[in-house]
């Protein structure tokens, strides 16, 4: 049978048992579907990059799921009939991870820089492999007081003449 990871998102003022149970009842739909979840990852209540449906968090599920098509397709069609599913997302994959998914790992997130801050994908002015600026020296184009040319433009009199 094809593999499929299976991503939703849960509107953030459910509680996480409420979550868990709709992760539950999914499972059963692929199951009546001789479908099965190999492994239900709980993300946890995560800020969102842009308000859907006036939510600015939602509760992330993943899905790893042995299924065939009629019984994913009956999945999906549930999730998409559900209110307190605000998005989902259904990717096929050719092997499901053995070990945690990169969300769940705690030391990746601890190597990342995080906004704001100085270090790679920090932001912050990183230059990267650029190394330091050399010395421009003086401009050529500028004159003494800082204005181009070394002239300056004639002002016009207070009375419309010169």
């Amino acid at each position: 049978m094809p593999l499929y990871e299976h991503v939703f998102l849960a509107r953030q003022d459910l509680a996480t048992n409420q979550v868990d149970a709709l992760a539950e009842a999914f499972t059963k739909v692929l199951e009546e579907g001789q479908g099965k979840v190999t492994k239900t990852e709980y993300w946890g209540l995560r800020t969102l990059a842009y308000r859907i449906s006036k939510n600015r968090k939602a509760h992330y599920v993943l899905l790893n799921v042995d299924a065939p098509a009629p019984a994913l397709a009956e999945l999906e069609r549930q999730v998409g009939l559900n209110e307190d599913v605000i998005r989902f997302q259904t990717i096929r994959v050719d092997e499901h991870e053995g070990e945690p998914s990169a969300m769940m790992r705690k030391s990746d997130r601890d190597d990342r820089g995080g906004r704001g801050g100085r270090g790679p994908g920090g932001g912050g002015g990183f230059r990267g492999d650029r190394g330091p600026r050399e010395d421009r020296g003086p401009r050529e184009d500028r004159g003494p007081r800082g204005d181009f040319g070394g002239e300056r433009a004639p002002r016009a009199a207070a009375g419309g003449e010169e």
